[in-house]
C-alpha cells in the first residue's frame, strides 16, 4: 500500500471512527456514568475488537455474508434487537454516585466491547467499506485493521472524555436520567438507517 493510499485510509478511518454511532454514544454514556479510568477496557475493546473484526472479514467472511441473504437478514435483526436492548439498559440505568469507586455497576468489559462490534451495524458498514476500498488479500486486511485500531483509540477516547466532562453538569439524579434517556434515544436513532435499508 503506497503512502497516498495509507493517508486516504487513515482519513477514512478517522472520519468514520469520530462520527456519532453506537460505539461513540455508548462510550460517551460510559464516560459520564463511570469516568475515563473505568471505561478504559471498553475503549480498548472497541478499538482492538474492531481491528480484529476487519481482519476476520478480510479473510472471506464478508463474501459469505454477501452471498447469503438469509444470513445477512438474520445478522441485521440480531443487531437491531441487541441495540434496542442496550438502549433500554442505558435509558433505565439508575444515576450513579458521583465517585469513581461506585462498585455497584460496571461498564462494558474488554471482551463485551470487542464482541459488540459484531452486532454493530455501523462497524459492519465501516469494515466492509474499508475492505472494499483499501484492501487486497490478507495483507491488506491486516493493514486496514491496524490503521483502524490505531486511529480509533484516540477518537473513542475523546467521546469518553466528553462524557466524563459532562459529569459536572449532570450533578443531579434528574440530569443523569435525562442524559441517559437522550443517549438511549440517540442509540435508537442511529439504527434507523439499518431499519429502512
Amino acid at each position: 500500500m503506497n503512502v497516498d493510499l495509507l493517508l486516504a485510509l487513515t482519513g477514512f478511518a478517522f472520519v468514520t471512527s469520530a462520527t456519532p454511532g453506537p460505539n461513540n454514544m455508548m462510550l460517551m454514556a460510559s464516560g459520564a456514568n463511570f469516568g475515563i479510568r473505568r471505561t478504559v477496557p471498553h475503549m480498548l475493546g472497541v478499538s482492538l475488537g474492531f481491528g480484529l473484526m476487519v481482519v476476520v472479514l478480510g479473510l472471506g467472511v464478508d463474501r459469505l455474508i454477501e452471498q447469503s441473504t438469509v444470513l445477512a437478514e438474520l445478522l441485521k435483526w440480531v443487531s437491531l434487537a441487541y441495540m434496542f436492548w442496550l438502549a433500554w439498559k442505558i435509558a433505565t440505568a439508575l444515576p450513579p454516585e458521583m465517585s469513581e469507586d461506585d462498585g455497584n455497576r460496571t461498564p462494558l468489559s474488554f471482551v463485551q466491547a470487542a464482541a459488540f462490534q459484531w452486532v454493530n451495524p455501523k462497524a459492519w458498514a465501516m469494515a466492509l467499506g474499508a475492505l472494499s476500498a483499501f484492501a487486497a488479500g490478507l495483507g491488506g486486511a491486516l493493514v486496514v485493521g491496524a490503521i483502524f485500531a490505531a486511529v480509533n483509540l484516540p477518537t473513542v477516547s475523546a467521546w469518553v472524555a466528553l462524557g466524563q466532562g459532562l459529569r459536572r453538569v449532570l450533578s443531579t439524579p434528574g440530569r443523569f436520567r435525562g442524559f441517559n434517556l437522550v443517549m438511549a434515544a440517540l442509540l435508537v436513532l442511529s439504527m434507523l438507517p439499518v431499519l429502512f435499508h
